[in-house]
């Protein structure tokens, strides 16, 4: 990647290439985000196979996988290791039985480093979750500690509302909003007067 500045909240991102092992077919592929055209992407990050939150995490993600998919998404997940261990983590981890989404291998290290969740002393990654706009720009960044695992159905709460806005330039979505919720419209006539918009719903 010939851009090393560090991406942040609404970033451009420029084209980025992934090697992938897919648990489904048991093959090793090369992606970039061109393949991606029109969907949201979310890539998420966890420190390293056969370690123990980050099973937990996955089984959890691999049950919204098809819910996150049906929102206009697809999601990778993301680590230092090689696509051999991913395989073979699949292959023994019972959590991880009948496991779905694609596994990028960040064997350098260089993706982590651009997203920055790169730990150098360890070479592992940290356990962020970034969600790409089909426009390649960055609208959610998420970067937990190591020993707490993150929850899929805030993930896939973000990716509705996120495909929501988009589809509905001018709306904005309150706390805990979910899928047939009350929104939003920002005015300066609301300002103080939030309340009683989403009571008139």
């Amino acid at each position: 990647m010939e851009n090393t500045s560090l991406i942040k909240l609404e970033s451009n991102i420029e084209n980025m290439s992934f090697t992938i092992y897919e648990p489904t077919s048991d093959t090793i592929v090369n992606k970039n985000l061109q393949d991606f055209k029109g969907k949201w992407l979310v890539l998420l990050f966890y420190p390293a196979d056969f370690t123990f939150v980050c099973p937990t995490e996955l089984k959890d993600l691999n049950k919204a996988y098809e819910d996150i998919k049906a929102s206009n998404a697809e999601v990778l997940v993301a680590s230092t290791d090689t696509v051999f261990s991913h395989k073979r983590r699949i292959e023994t981890e019972r959590l991880l039985e009948n496991f779905k989404i694609p596994m990028v291998s960040d064997r350098t290290g260089e993706l982590s480093r651009r997203f920055g969740v790169l730990n150098e002393t360890t070479g592992n990654s940290a356990r962020g979750t970034f969600i790409i706009s089909p426009e390649w720009i960055v609208k959610s960044i998420e970067i937990v500690t190591e020993p707490i695992g993150r929850s899929s159905n805030e993930l896939l709460r973000k990716v509705r509302a996120l495909e929501f806005v988009r589809s509905n330039p001018g709306q904005a979505c309150p706390a805990n909003w979910n899928v047939g919720g009350e929104t939003l419209t920002p005015s300066i006539k609301i300002a103080g007067h939030v309340g009683e918009q989403l009571q008139q719903k």
